[in-house]
């Protein structure tokens, strides 16, 4: 949802939309299996926001073979207590959108390292580029996600945004700086992560997970994945890092869950 103006350490909550409205927008999405993120335009200036008085939103649907997008506005943000979550309404795209976190009272870090990448962004695709709210792993600062597909990236630096929005428009993932995709649990994120590398795939729809494609016996996991007429297993091991500090403002380390891979290997479908 569009939130222009400067937010709070929640967006929904402090900014300049009525804070009880804010709080049911919030409550609605996530009782729908909904992430809510504010959004607003890089770079607009007082007089530009004080004249705006509508609210654009979208609806982007990142679940695979469900990929879809579609934006619409609203005049008083209570409207979107109305408006269908389902994907039924609004305007569809195929056009990408950049979302770039620039949180700064939610993390200082976000925004010193994130606004020089929504800038970058906003200076080659201004229609497509947004600045937003917290999207989580701030110890990734600069984080970003590219919707509908949920792409998500963790410290980026300004001068390769550009070879990000590049990349998506040709279908394909830096894969350096990919984080995985919002739609897929952690586990599944990370075999793809390690499969990726040994196959040197950067296409975004490669590595799709299989039906009940994940197994686990204690701290191994093993996930399948499709694979040009084959079924890849990969195999990892989860554990805890040593304590760190996840964000900016963290004053206290804490271990974070991690998987390390162990093996990869291909078996055929059968018949073949």
């Amino acid at each position: 949802m569009e939130i222009d103006g400067s937010w709070g350490e929640h967006a929904f909550l402090q900014s300049r939309i009525n804070t009880d409205i804010g709080r049911a927008i919030v409550r609605r999405a996530e009782a729908a299996g909904l992430r809510p993120v504010a959004i607003r335009r890089f770079g607009r200036r007082a007089d530009e926001r004080r004249a705006s008085s509508g609210h654009r939103w979208a609806i982007a649907d990142a679940r695979q073979g469900r990929i879809s997008m579609r934006w619409g506005s609203v005049d008083d943000p209570a409207e979107l207590l109305e408006i269908p979550l389902d994907g039924s309404t609004g305007h569809p795209t195929t056009e990408p959108a950049y979302l770039v976190c620039t949180h700064a009272r939610h993390d200082r870090c976000c925004a010193v390292r994130g606004r020089p990448v929504a800038q970058a962004l906003a200076h080659a695709d201004p229609e497509n580029t947004w600045e937003c709210s917290h999207l989580g792993g701030d110890r990734f600062a600069t984080t970003m996600i590219v919707l509908p597909h949920g792409l998500c990236y963790g410290r980026v630096p300004a001068e390769r945004a550009h070879e990000i929005l590049t990349a998506t428009r040709e279908g394909r993932i830096v894969r350096d700086l990919f984080r995985g995709r919002s739609s897929l649990p952690n586990v599944i994120q990370a075999a793809q992560a390690f499969a990726r590398q040994e196959l040197d795939e950067d296409h975004i729809d490669t590595l799709p997970p299989l039906p009940d494609a994940i197994h686990q016996t204690g701290s191994q996991w093993t996930v399948a994945l499709a694979h040009a007429h084959q079924t890849v297993r990969v195999r990892l091991n989860e554990d805890w890092s040593q304590p760190l500090l996840s964000t900016c403002a963290a004053r206290i380390a804490a271990p974070v869950r991690t998987y390390e891979p162990v093996s990869l290997h291909f078996t055929s479908p059968p018949g073949q």
